[in-house]
């Protein structure tokens, strides 16, 4: 009798580029859609305004890739100074590391016999390992990658970012707020359920949740350009 192997794929799996796929496109729609909406709000003429737009776009492209690079590098600094202290630990006190390995084991339901065998196969298999993913909560799936997170949040920016300066390009530049808002909030509705699909989310309520606050940016910056009558 042939035996089959199940394989499966987690959505946890995704988080390290989803999240910074979704960041950077969101971010990239909203603050060039934003800009151009306020820019064009204050009567600007086409050149004006397509200028503001691509170097919001080339300027937040960027930012996010520097911005992204350097927290997620902060957090990778982090994770591997929590793994040496626990390679450092368990060279200089492993019995008191696998004590602290059975006691998680117990505290999530295994008897106190049954957790220090598995802690002492745990750690004779791999010891950092097992302390790193038991007791600091560090796995593969998460862990810190700065130059994926940052090439991602970019070229996702200036995707996003292309869209509403692509409806500033063909609209009439008597049209150019209401379409490019309108047109907008449509890219970032469906970004809403494109990243809620991938990351096994409620469609609906991901893709309102982007279109209010891409809706309210555009607004204040629209109110802005009125106001003042003048690029910013």
């Amino acid at each position: 009798m042939s035996r089959q192997i199940h394989h499966e794929r987690h959505r946890t799996e995704r988080i390290g580029w989803l999240r910074a796929a979704v960041l950077g496109a969101n971010d990239g729609i909203v603050s060039t859609a934003s800009l151009i909406v306020g820019v064009a709000a204050a009567s600007a003429g086409r050149s004006e305004i397509l200028v503001a737009g691509v170097a919001g776009l080339v300027a937040g492209a960027a930012s996010m890739a520097a911005g992204e690079f350097v927290s997620v590098s902060s957090q990778s600094d982090t994770e591997q100074a929590d793994l040496a202290r626990e390679r450092e630990e368990l060279a200089v006190q492993p019995e008191f590391e696998k004590r602290e390995l059975t006691a998680i084991y117990v505290a999530r339901g295994l008897t106190p016999q049954l957790a220090s065998e598995v802690a002492e196969q745990l750690m004779a298999h791999d010891a950092v390992g097992a302390h790193s993913r038991d007791e600091l909560g560090m796995s593969e799936a998460i862990s810190a990658r700065p130059v994926q997170a940052g090439l991602t949040s970019a070229t996702t920016f200036a995707v996003g970012a292309a869209l509403p300066l692509v409806a500033a390009l063909v609209a009439p530049i008597a049209q150019v707020v209401p379409l490019v808002a309108a047109t907008s909030l449509v890219f970032l509705i469906a970004l809403g359920a494109v990243s809620a699909r991938a990351g096994g989310a409620p469609v609906l309520k991901a893709s309102m949740r982007v279109a209010f606050w891409g809706a309210l940016a555009m607004g204040l910056t629209a109110v802005v350009g009125r106001i003042f009558g003048a690029v910013v």
